[in-house]
């Protein structure tokens, strides 16, 4: 197995910066990470420490080595700008989500990796958590039959500080976390005949974020729901859940992922179908949340397996985000 030779861009105390930086570091015969570029504002000053073990290096510095794919985990504002910088350079690019608050920015990256043909990979980790792939197993068998609703929440307790960090996205926590649950919706039902947006500030505190985000997808069959509320007390990890509804059963995923220490967490399955009345209850071992994801990844830059998710998905998906955000100048 070839080892891939790979950098960061982005420390972003909102990305999955440390967290992606400390999975690679911990597959060393899957990655070989040279070095990680800041260029995110942090208010605090304060960088993981992980990044203390990673030789430090400017963006230009890093888009000028002979590298495999770069990896953007930059503040949400920067990620689609990089991962052009890397796309003009013909590198194969992980990106962290949900992409530019810009549609025709996005789009115009889209086109250009296209072009290329090389690897463009948004890193949703849902897409790849133990129970979902289940889910979507039971799904394309029509073990569910046709499916008529996804219910989506992805709740959590915000502070103030962290609420400032995504007051300037447009829809707010809806852009920052709800991506993950219209991620979801957007791979099992496609594109709704009407997105109704719902993203308000409760002014729980002084942020003018919305830190309240719901949107609902229409579709010709039923309708359904993305939600996240930031002021949730112990939101996450319990209220943070997936139902699946179909005509002959529903599944639900309660929680998404719950730790269990040492960057582990493990996830669970409620399955109830019409034909035999019956319910059961599956529990998926303790898994890390970014390996599966990271270990798939290089896979398909190796060329050994084709990508689940298409240049035309990410941008449908995108779209759809920004619809749930309340934009509405998005152009299909």
């Amino acid at each position: 197995m070839r080892k891939l030779k790979v950098a960061q861009i982005g420390t972003s105390e909102t990305a999955h910066s440390a967290h992606i930086m400390r999975a690679i570091l911990n597959m060393p015969d899957v990655y070989e990470m040279v070095g990680f570029a800041n260029v995110d504002y942090h208010p605090s000053g304060v960088i993981d420490p992980i990044f203390s073990t990673v030789p430090e290096m400017s963006a230009e510095e890093i888009l000028n080595l002979p590298l495999d794919a770069v990896f953007i985990e930059t503040d949400e504002a920067l990620q689609t700008s990089y991962a052009m910088m890397a796309a003009n350079r013909g590198l194969n690019i992980s990106m962290d989500k949900p992409g530019s608050q810009n549609d025709a920015e996005f789009d115009a990256l889209i086109d250009k990796v296209k072009a290329n043909g090389t690897v463009f990979w948004v890193n949703y980790m849902y897409r790849y958590n133990p129970a979902v792939m289940y889910a979507y197993e039971k799904i394309r068998n029509g073990d569910i039959g046709e499916v008529i609703c996804v219910e989506g929440q992805m709740n959590t307790y915000h502070g103030e500080w962290l609420q400032n960090r995504y007051a300037g996205l447009k829809g707010g926590v809806m852009n920052y976390l709800g991506c993950h649950m219209v991620d979801i919706i957007y791979s099992v039902l496609g594109e709704p005949v009407e997105v109704v947006p719902f993203n308000i500030n409760t002014r729980t505190n002084n942020s003018p974020a919305c830190d309240f985000g719901m949107a609902v997808l229409r579709y010709n069959n039923g309708a359904s729901i993305a939600k996240v509320n930031a002021v949730e007390v112990a939101g996450a990890p319990m209220r943070r859940s997936l139902v699946f509804s179909g005509t002959k059963g529903t599944l639900e995923i309660r929680p998404i992922e719950r730790p269990v220490g040492n960057g582990l967490d493990v996830t669970e399955i409620y399955e109830n179908y019409i034909v035999d009345n019956s319910s059961y209850r599956k529990t998926f071992p303790p898994y890390g949340r970014y390996t599966y994801m990271l270990s798939e990844f290089a896979s398909v830059v190796r060329g050994e397996i084709k990508q689940r998710y298409s240049y035309e998905y990410e941008r449908g998906l995108h779209k759809l985000i920004l619809k749930t955000c309340g934009v509405n100048d998005v152009k299909y």
